[in-house]
C-alpha cells in the first residue's frame, strides 16, 4: 500500500493519510468573501489529509491581489464556517494560510483606506493584474514604521484567532513566494538599519516574533509555516548561498522554540543538500515538502527522510479525487492554465472525477 494513503500521527496532526493539499490562489472571492462556489471547491477535494488554504488576507493592506479572500472582519470570518464545515465533513484537517502580500500588489485592488507596504522603498519589477485598469506596474510601498511593523503583527494574531473561531484546525503563515515574510528575510528588499533589518538575526524578527504572538494566541500546535529558501518569486534577486543557508537553519531552529506543528518548504529553486539537513536538523516537528512532486515521487519523498508529508498543488487543481487516483492509479487531469484566476466555476469546481 501507497505510504501516501496511510494515516499521519504526529503531535497535533492527526492525519487519515499523507496528502497535503498545497495553498493556491485562486481568486474566486468576490469582494474578498468566501462564498459557495468556494465551499463546492474545497469539499470536492477532501480526500486530502491536510487542506491548506489559498493566501488569505490578515488586514486590508494585504490585500495586493485581485479577488483574494480576507480573513480581518466579522463577515469573512462567518463566511469561512461552510468551508471550514465541507472539509471537516469528508474527515480533513483544513489550514488557513494568511497572506500579507506586502510590496507586491497595487492600490487598484486595495480598498480606498488602504496602502500598499513593504519593509524599505524598494518596489517590484514587473506588471500585476488588477480588475479594473488591467496590468499595471507594480507601485513604489509604503515603508512601515516601526510601530506599523507592530500593528502587521497584531493584525495576524486576530487573524489568526478568527480562523479559530471560523472553525479552522490551525493557521499557515505564508513566508515564501516574494510576500512581506519573505520580503523582510531578502537584503536586497529589505535595506533596513534597525532592529528589522541589517544581520540575519535582524532580518528574520518579522516571521519570527509574528509566529511567536500567532503561537501565543490560538497554541503552537495550531501554526504552521512555508518558506521556500533560494526563491527568487516576487521579483526577490538572489543573495549569497551562504546566507540564506545560515537563514533558514537560524528559522528551524527558532521556530523548534516555538514548537509550532509543521514547517512546510516549497521548493522553487534549487535548495542545497546541506540546507535540507540543517532545516531537518533544526526542526524536529512536521515538514511538509511540495512543488512538482506526482504521486510516484511524492511516495520517494517520503521513503527518503526529509518530509513527513507531501503536498500537491495543481495535481489537486485539475483532480478534486487525487486520493483516489492513487489508490486505484488512474491516469491524472491536468490543470487548464487560463482558469486559474478567472472568476466562476470554469476551470475550478468542473473538473471531472472517475
Amino acid at each position: 500500500m501507497n505510504k501516501l494513503l496511510t494515516p499521519y500521527s504526529k503531535g497535533s496532526l492527526q492525519l487519515k493519510n499523507h496528502l497535503v493539499m498545497a495553498p493556491m490562489t485562486r481568486s474566486r472571492a468576490i469582494d474578498n468573501l468566501p462564498n459557495e462556489l468556494m465551499a463546492a471547491y474545497y469539499a470536492q477535494r477532501n480526500g486530502a489529509g491536510l487542506i491548506i488554504t489559498e493566501g488569505t488576507a490578515p488586514s486590508l493592506n494585504a490585500l495586493g491581489y485581485a479577488r483574494i479572500p480576507g480573513i480581518f472582519s466579522k463577515e469573512q470570518t462567518n463566511a469561512w464556517k461552510a468551508i471550514t464545515a465541507a472539509a471537516h465533513a469528508g474527515g480533513s484537517k483544513i489550514f488557513l494560510q494568511l497572506m500579507h502580500t506586502g510590496r507586491i500588489g497595487h492600490p487598484a485592488n486595495l480598498p480606498a483606506d488602504a496602502h500598499l507596504v513593504g519593509p524599505s522603498t524598494i518596489k517590484a519589477n514587473g506588471e500585476i493584474w488588477t480588475d479594473t485598469l488591467g496590468n499595471q506596474a507594480y507601485p513604489t510601498p509604503h515603508p512601515l514604521t516601526d510601530k506599523e511593523i507592530e500593528t502587521v503583527i497584531a493584525e495576524h494574531v486576530v487573524a489568526a484567532r478568527n480562523a479559530i473561531e471560523a472553525g479552522f484546525d490551525g493557521v499557515e503563515l505564508h513566508g515564501a513566494n516574494g510576500y512581506l515574510s519573505e520580503q523582510f528575510l531578502n537584503p536586497h528588499v529589505n535595506n533596513r538599519t534597525d532592529q528589522w533589518g541589517g544581520s540575519i538575526a535582524n532580518r528574520t524578527q518579522f516571521p519570527i516574533k509574528t509566529l511567536q504572538q500567532i503561537a501565543a494566541a490560538i497554541g503552537p500546535d495550531k501554526v504552521g509555516v512555508r518558506f521556500s529558501p533560494y526563491s527568487t518569486l516576487g521579483d526577490l534577486t538572489p543573495y549569497d548561498e551562504q546566507e540564506v543557508h545560515e537563514t533558514y537553519s537560524l528559522l528551524s531552529k527558532e521556530l523548534d522554540k516555538i514548537g509550532i506543528a509543521y514547517l512546510h518548504i516549497g521548493v522553487s529553486a534549487t535548495i542545497p543538500q546541506k540546507t535540507f539537513d540543517a532545516i531537518k536538523e533544526g526542526f524536529k516537528n512536521t515538514i511538509i515538502l511540495c512543488n512538482g512532486l506526482t504521486p510516484a515521487t511524492a511516495e520517494e519523498a517520503l521513503s527518503a527522510g526529509f518530509a513527513d508529508l507531501v503536498a500537491f498543488g495543481r495535481s489537486f487543481l485539475a483532480n478534486p479525487d487525487l486520493d483516489k487516483r492513487i489508490e486505484t492509479g488512474s491516469d491524472l487531469n491536468q490543470p487548464d492554465y487560463t482558469t486559474l484566476y478567472t472568476p466562476g466555476p470554469k476551470g475550478y469546481t468542473d473538473y471531472p472525477t472517475l
